[in-house]
This record gives structure tokens, C-alpha cells and sequence, in this order.
């Protein structure tokens, strides 16, 4: 009989799409209230690589990571997505913005090996996570270094994201160290 084993915890990040440094700065604070203290904030990068979300949160579209300080049990990103789902709805109805769609979360993990992010939309590399979420990896860890994949986003393959996540992955490591 084979054992099972628990997978050990992982780090939770947050991306942010903003309309603007308020919208930026009250999803933050959502989200910090929401899944606790951040450990990480990246800089804030202009989000140029595609107009997709421009009709729902403006032309400027600011870019922002938050990781938050405690570890999760990697089966709980199903769940967090649609946490941040509502909390988008609120910011959406709070701020005082004319946009649809002010501020969008994607929440994903980052594991030693992988960065993951979850989705609410099916596609041929994403897989099934519960609750009516996918999730794919986005990026993998190999060698010393964040290495895309061919369906990876455009952004995801700047250096400045990789050096953030690097940033991530040494805490997680820290972390899951001083858990042993």
C-alpha cells in the first residue's frame, strides 16, 4: 500500500491589475485584510503587453504583485479565487471610478519548483482544481532560474517579474525550512 503524503504549504501571491495608484493601494489594503500581512510588494510596472483589459480597467492599467507572509495549503487556490472574485466586486462598487472592472486579482502559489495561477477559464494546458477553477503553471523553476513555458503570458516572462518571484520563492524557502 502506498503512503500518502500532505504537500507541503506554499507561498500566496496576488497580481494586481489597477486603473490607478488609489485602485492600486485599495486593493492592497483588501487584500491584505482579507488573507493577512504581506511580506512582499514588487514595484508597480506600467501593463503594456496586451489591451485585453482596457475596456474594463482603462488604458494606463498599472501592475503590482503582493505576496502574503503566511503559507497556504496548496489546495486552497480554488477557494481563494473566488475570494478575490468578490473582492473585485466590492472594489468595483466602492472605488470611485467609471470603469467596470477597476482592479483585477489573479491570485496564484509559488512552490519551489513552479509558479501557479488560477483561472476561471478552461484551456488545453490548464487543469481542473474544484469549485469551478482551473489552474495552470505558469512558470517553472529550473537551474537557478524562472523558465516560461509556450503558453506562458507575455509579462510573466520579464526578468522584473522573475526577481520578485525570486524574492517569493527564498522566503517560501525560509519558511518551509523553519517548519522541519
Amino acid at each position: 500500500m502506498w503512503e500518502l503524503k500532505e504537500p507541503k504549504p506554499v507561498k500566496l501571491f496576488v497580481g494586481i491589475l489597477a486603473a490607478n495608484e488609489d485602485c492600486l493601494q485599495a486593493a492592497i489594503e483588501a487584500l491584505t485584510s482579507e488573507f493577512g500581512k504581506a511580506d512582499f510588494l514588487s514595484d508597480v510596472w506600467p501593463f503594456t503587453q496586451t489591451d485585453y483589459y482596457n475596456q474594463e480597467t482603462g488604458e494606463h492599467i498599472l501592475r503590482q504583485f503582493v505576496s502574503i507572509e503566511r503559507l497556504i495549503k496548496p489546495g486552497e487556490l480554488a477557494k481563494i479565487k473566488h475570494r478575490t472574485n468578490k473582492l473585485e466586486k466590492k472594489l468595483a462598487k466602492r472605488l470611485n471610478v467609471d470603469l467596470a472592472r477597476p482592479v483585477n486579482l489573479d491570485p496564484g502559489v509559488i512552490e519551489p519548483s513552479k509558479l501557479i495561477l488560477a483561472t476561471t477559464k478552461n484551456y488545453s494546458h490548464r487543469i481542473y482544481i474544484g469549485q469551478k477553477m482551473y489552474a495552470e503553471v505558469t512558470l517553472i523553476f529550473d537551474r537557478g532560474n524562472w523558465q516560461s513555458l509556450p503558453y506562458t503570458y507575455p509579462d510573466y516572462r520579464q526578468e522584473c517579474y522573475h526577481n520578485f518571484f525570486d524574492k517569493v520563492r527564498k522566503r517560501l524557502l525560509e519558511q518551509l525550512k523553519s517548519i522541519h
